[in-house]
């Protein structure tokens, strides 16, 4: 008999929320990257409004990721499944959250340091965010009844 486990499983608006929120978050970066540091559709991409629903998105982000504190991580650790990329997500989620405060209230001398290690952060964080999302639909815990 197949059993799907609801350990650390969020409701469908919360899951819908929460994928909304960093993908957002992740393609409006993603975006402003490309058009700002590797001037690719520049004019577009690099535009100061992209960086403005990033910001906006940023907020859709976090507000996401308070969401899901309270349940879902405390499940997971409980349950040790997807640790390493729900722990390596929420790392790095707080050094996206600390690198954009810091490029908007740091001060110039280690704004260039700190816009290589938001982007670098971000790219990692999107991959590993997708996986952890992608995987997550695809394990299922199947009971097993002793049969004698």
């Amino acid at each position: 008999m197949k059993n799907i486990s609801r350990l650390g499983k969020m409701p469908s608006w919360q899951r819908n929320f929460v994928l909304m929120g960093m993908l957002s978050c992740s393609l409006t970066g993603t975006a402003y990257l490309l058009g700002h540091e590797f001037q690719i559709q520049r004019s577009l991409l690099g535009a100061h409004a992209v960086l403005a629903w990033h910001g906006v998105a940023a907020i859709l982000a976090s507000i996401a990721l308070g969401s899901i504190l309270p349940f879902h991580l405390k499940a997971g650790l409980k349950s040790k499944r997807k640790l390493l990329s729900g722990l390596s997500q929420l790392g790095f989620l707080v050094a996206l959250l600390i690198s954009g405060a810091l490029l908007y209230y740091g001060s110039a001398e280690i704004r260039e340091a700190v816009v290589l290690t938001h982007w670098l952060v971000g790219v990692t964080f999107f991959a590993i965010f997708l996986l952890h999302s992608l995987y997550a639909g695809k394990i299922r815990v199947i009971d097993v009844k002793k049969v004698h």
